[in-house]
């Protein structure tokens, strides 16, 4: 039986982002400069592809500065951010080390040590041990920060156990929409509170999920290319599967094509998160288009030329 016409919808923007690019270049780098092995404290991004082709460089990913075993090489630290606690550790070990926080994590850091001397409150909406909370709540004190994931913790809180001020920060990589349902209950229910004035969700989180948003509901099927410990590529399954296209699969790297399902749609949507290589979503479009009659057609809802620079030791 001669296979159907399958169109194939491309969400544009999608993968690699500007602090998933500067991170890697950072680790290769700091290979090219110092020699391998160089360490790298946790994935520098969430993505096993990326971290396997970085380990056959010289890179060796440990999950904290204990684990170094050579305390002449140099220890790079993940694009998600880290406690203040890391590098105070790696000093007192005599650790050189380089920072590859993204750009934009970093600044919700200040934001946080700018509220705490004011002497607000602060509120950070995001994901329970997620590296990227656990760095922001590890830039000030214990207890400064109040962590809530949705819109019942909110519920949950008490206008009468805030003495001071209020303030919001958020992860970078969280639904946008859910994001501001959350902030919406935060407003009603303490009028007052300070939120960031540019909002902390990156402009990669919002190009992707807008992308997908675009064409879910067209699609029978709609893949997003992502590693399971990536939150961004989780939450675009949950944003397609929002916007119309209630079949959205996370492909992993031990994820099976389905082509069972494949042969059922008439239209299918890719895109990826923003720590997955292109080479994976033209790996899964070859296999794909296998044997089919496939058109293939990329919607674009925005350029990106967003540009991070190398820590100056690199350069």
């Amino acid at each position: 039986m001669k296979n159907k016409h399958l169109k194939i919808l491309l969400s544009a923007p999608r993968g690699f982002c500007a602090g998933v690019e500067r991170a890697i270049e950072i680790v290769e780098k700091s290979i090219n400069k110092y020699g391998s092995p160089v360490y790298v404290r946790h994935e520098i991004v969430h993505n096993k592809q990326v971290v396997d082709e970085l380990k056959k460089k010289g890179a060796i990913f440990v999950d904290e500065i204990s684990d170094v075993k050579d305390n002449s090489r140099p220890i790079i630290f993940s694009a998600h951010g880290v406690p203040k606690s890391v590098p105070e550790e790696a000093k007192f070990k005599n650790l050189s080390y380089v920072d590859a926080t993204c750009p934009l994590v970093s600044k919700v850091h200040r934001e946080s040590e700018q509220l705490h001397k004011k002497g607000y409150e602060i509120i950070l909406i995001g994901h329970k041990n997620h590296p990227e909370v656990v760095g922001t709540m590890g830039q000030l004190p214990k207890g400064s920060i109040r962590l809530i994931e949705t819109k019942s913790d909110v519920e949950k809180l008490k206008v009468e156990d805030f003495k001071r001020p209020l303030a919001y920060i958020t992860q970078t990589t969280l639904s946008v929409d859910d994001t501001a349902e959350i902030i919406g209950h935060l407003k009603r229910k303490f009028p007052a509170i300070k939120g960031p004035i540019k909002e902390d969700i990156c402009y990669a989180t919002t190009n992707r999920q807008s992308a997908v948003k675009k064409i879910a509901a067209k699609c029978d099927l709609f893949f997003i290319v992502g590693s399971r410990n990536s939150s961004n590529s989780v939450r675009l399954v949950e944003v397609a599967k929002k916007a119309g296209c209630t079949n959205s699969q996370l492909m992993h790297s031990e994820k099976e094509i389905p082509y069972d399902e494949i042969e059922k749609s008439n239209t299918i949507g890719i895109s990826s998160g923003a720590s997955a290589p292109e080479k994976l979503v033209q790996a899964l479009l070859n296999n794909i288009k296998k044997g089919r009659e496939v058109s293939i057609e990329e919607i674009v809802v925005a350029e990106e030329k967003v540009v991070f620079k190398l820590p100056k030791e690199l350069n």
